[in-house]
């Protein structure tokens, strides 16, 4: 796996794009420190005291209830649209010749943060770009030694922020941006102290109280002591630290190595309470702090991530910890499999992250121009946040063409919902959604390593006739279109337009897959859906399971744009075939759960008549299938 921004340096990579774990070396702590020894008691003085102190406990409870209540609305206020700015790990985690001269992740200084603010502000800011997030080690020194304050709290590195945090928040503010700080998930093990630190505002709470005895560790590193918020000292423990980032005047925070996710799974990495815990302690501050979560959530719990946070990372870091910033294999292109299942999950109050878009620096991001565009492109039509980890400093002015297309950003920003692929996934895509406008926002992607051409028909969409085109990387307007955009794209390439349909709505005909009609082979199967379009769907498509729609009339021989309707809590295929033609396997992208029913579309040769369409899983497991719409012509 790819992991996330937190522990020391990782080692080389090798293999797909998927890759196994990423090996993280030991974090450096002193004896008494890694050797702590647990809690032994329940009854201890710690927990009597916090006990005894229930009563005004529950006071202020009550407060926080209310100050949750009146800031309600600034949780949607907050992430009412995907934020920009400016991150720092993509630098921090290269080794590009130059950036971390003093070791792995030394770029991440108060000098090189106020440098990056600086250019954001001049080049930027005026596009949407108003976020300087830094991200892990501002608390760590260059050998990557935590430092803690009295009350088990990160503080500063002297060496990397040599006045302290709040005096950098303050810089970043005096530019007319926000500021944004990182932390890991849990209580970190070097803070621990033998369990005997104090939590701040939390009289007889020590650290052996807010953690489970036994030391559990939690997180994508296993380098936190999972908390105990059985215990009300963990809730105190958690108020402590938001309150000291509201202090120093932070209005953003990335929780990294959450879970279920992070490539974890079971009690110990579940933090849905610690996150929870962080929207109730930013409640109580007052001050309205973006909550992020990082990384690669478990799409499961998206209902949680979407009630306590503003944000949450679907993926794998897309730094490829080489000397560039990223790489297209590792792990940029692995976006395109893995966002569609998240489509459905994010609005306002919460978006899906697909982490930082380093375009803007030519050799430095490691990517051809094509590939850079596709980047983008992909980023605005997911809305997903666009914050670039790129040295602001050192653009070129492609890279500065592609941060700056108010039309690109517009996509992203815009109240459309998230796109999704209209066609199967493979080399060649489509992908778009519906504007409020009646318009469309309509991607097209080669993702193949050789040029090809890609069409979009309007029949994915829904409409027919012409439609007037424009270009939205190139800004201008391309005309009518009759049924169809066809463009030939590089390897790696893309194109973004919005097509406004002059035409009509295209009519078709609709097969429900649970029609008595149709033929069902091996263990193909009906099943209820409440999702699907007959409250039934066919099911069990595995180990040669068939489902083959009879009596599909058209009135003339020609190419149509089936749409298929289905369901799939995972991406998976299926063979496709129109009568006794051979068949295609296609790649369904998730619908991002067994619930959901979604559609794509497929190219089939019909004749004039009867025909008959089978979906046939092979040796694999198929998406469950709801229904199909035929056209009532080409």
């Amino acid at each position: 796996m790819r992991s996330s921004s937190y522990p020391a340096p990782p080692a080389a990579r090798t293999g797909s794009p998927r890759r196994t774990m990423r090996t993280m070396l030991v974090l450096a702590v002193t004896a008494g420190l890694a050797m702590a020894v647990p809690a032994a008691e329940a009854t201890s003085p710690a927990r009597d005291a916090a006990t005894a102190s229930s009563v005004a406990d529950a006071e202020a409870a009550r407060a926080v209830s209310a100050a949750n209540a009146a800031n309600a609305a600034d949780l949607a206020d907050i992430a009412a649209k995907p934020y920009m700015g400016w991150s720092s790990w993509s630098m921090q985690s290269s080794k590009y010749p130059g950036l971390n001269p003093d070791g792995d992740y030394s770029y991440l200084t108060e000098a090189n943060v106020l440098k990056q603010t600086d250019a954001l502000a001049a080049k930027l800011k005026k596009y949407g770009y108003d976020r300087v997030n830094i991200d892990a080690g501002w608390w760590r020194d260059n050998d990557w030694k935590p430092g803690f304050d009295q009350y088990g709290r990160q503080t500063n590195d002297p060496v990397r922020f040599p006045r302290g945090m709040k005096p950098v928040a303050d810089h970043i503010h005096a530019k007319g941006l926000k500021a944004g700080i990182y932390l890991p998930v849990g209580l970190e093990k070097e803070a621990y102290g033998e369990g005997k630190v104090p939590i701040w505002n939390a009289p007889g709470c020590t650290t052996a109280d807010i953690v489970h005895p036994d030391l559990r560790t939690t997180n994508g590193w296993d380098s936190s002591y999972k908390l105990d918020f059985a215990d009300p000292c963990a809730q105190k423990y958690i108020d402590s630290q938001a309150q000291l980032f509201a202090d120093w005047g932070y209005d953003f925070l990335k929780l990294d190595g959450v879970g279920p996710g992070s490539f974890k799974s079971g009690d110990n990495y579940n933090n849905v309470a610690d996150v929870a815990a962080w929207q109730k302690a930013i409640a109580a501050t007052g001050r309205p702090i973006h909550l992020q979560l990082s990384w690669s959530l478990d799409i499961g719990h998206a209902a949680d991530w979407k009630r306590y946070s503003n944000g949450w990372r679907i993926d794998t870091d897309i730094e490829c910890y080489c000397n560039t910033l990223v790489t297209w294999e590792n792990s940029v292109d692995d976006r395109w499999d893995d966002a569609p299942a998240w489509s459905d999950k994010a609005g306002p109050g919460g978006w899906n992250d697909l982490d930082a878009i380093n375009v803007g620096n030519g050799e430095m991001d490691g990517l051809t121009k094509a590939e850079r565009q596709s980047y983008m492109t992909l980023w605005a039509i997911s809305k997903s946040p666009l914050y670039t980890g790129d040295d602001l400093t050192r653009l070129d002015s492609y890279g500065v063409s592609l941060l700056t297309n108010r039309e690109v950003i517009a996509v992203d920003q815009s109240d459309s919902p998230v796109a999704r692929p209209v066609t199967p996934l493979g080399d060649q895509q489509v992908w778009g959604t519906r504007n409020s406008d009646g318009s469309y926002t309509v991607a097209l992607f080669n993702l193949g390593d050789s040029p090809a051409s890609v069409t979009a028909h309007w029949a994915s969409f829904g409409f027919t006739g012409n439609a007037s085109v424009r270009d939205l990387w190139n800004k201008e307007n391309l005309g009518p279109h009759k049924n169809k955009i066809t463009a030939a794209l590089p390897a790696h390439g893309s194109r973004l337009f919005t097509v406004r349909p002059g035409g009509e709505a295209l009519p078709t005909t609709d097969y429900e897959a649970e029609s008595a009609a149709n033929t069902l082979t091996g263990p193909a199967s009906l099943a209820g859906c409440d999702a699907c379009s007959g409250g039934k769907k066919v099911g069990n498509l595995y180990a040669g399971g068939k489902l083959r729609f009879n009596d599909i009339t058209v009135r003339k021989d020609g190419i149509y744009t089936v749409q298929v309707g289905y369901v799939s809590g995972d991406a998976r295929s299926v063979t496709v075939s129109s009568n006794s033609g051979n068949g295609t396997s296609l790649k369904f992208p998730s619908t991002g759960d067994w619930g959901t029913a979604k559609t794509v579309s497929v190219q089939l040769a019909l004749k004039a008549g009867a025909n008959t369409i089978t979906f046939d899983s092979g040796s694999g497991y198929a998406p469950d299938l709801d229904r199909i719409d035929v056209p009532h012509s080409v």
